[in-house]
């Protein structure tokens, strides 16, 4: 077995050691905002950490899963919970943060990179959903929650189509890259989805049969 410059312990049933753990991912979120995702290798990301490649398999099965870890571990950290007291505040905050973290920053190419490799990596694309999708929704659909019961927008509005109606937009600008993430589009978009749901536009349509 590969000799580790970062020592891990080695009796049976202890812990991970977080030491090497974080070694990894700076080293892995290092290698990604210099090189982006295609160029990221498992021995790069050992050299750079000083571990051997077989301390990172046993934690990370793939390179994919690796990368998204290290990912999330410093996108995270620009999403922070947010609480204005507003649809319209909360919003602001939560798109604004969103776009100034991927907006023309290795932030961004990283995400866009990941979700590309997401679409050929079975074991990647179910990580994601869980730990990327899900994870950000159920943080943010308190935004909707809190503003259903300020009585700021109808009770029974869809909160899955308002916050796929608030990032929609702003990843469509991300990935096909045809016009830029700006504050001035995230305010507008915001406006359009706080007016919708104001006037009841996320409310679900009763259709009746004839």
């Amino acid at each position: 077995m590969t000799s580790e410059t970062i020592s891990e312990p080695n009796k049976r049933g202890r812990p991970r050691s977080e030491e090497v753990e974080q070694a990894i991912l700076k080293a892995t979120v290092r290698l990604l905002d210099e090189r982006g995702l295609q160029a990221l290798t498992i021995e790069d990301v050992a050299s750079l950490a000083k571990v051997g490649k077989t301390s990172i398999y046993r934690r990370w099965p793939s390179k994919g899963i690796l990368a998204l870890e290290a990912f999330l571990s410093e996108f995270l950290q620009l999403q922070p919970p947010i609480d204005t007291g507003s649809l319209e505040g909360d919003l602001n905050a939560a798109l604004s943060a969103w776009v100034g973290a991927v907006a023309g920053t290795p932030t961004g190419r990283n995400l866009v990179a990941l979700i590309a490799q997401a679409q050929s990596d079975p074991d990647l694309a179910i990580a994601w959903s869980e730990r990327v999708v899900m994870a950000a929704r159920n943080q943010h659909r308190s935004m909707i929650e809190r503003a259903i019961a300020r009585n700021e927008i109808p009770r029974d509005s869809d909160v899955d189509v308002l916050m796929d109606m608030l990032y929609g937009p702003a990843y469509h600008r991300l990935l096909q890259g045809h016009l830029p993430l700006t504050e001035g589009f995230a305010q507008q978009v915001v406006a359009v989805v706080v007016a919708g749901a104001k006037a009841g536009g996320a409310v679900p349509l009763t259709i009746h049969k004839a």
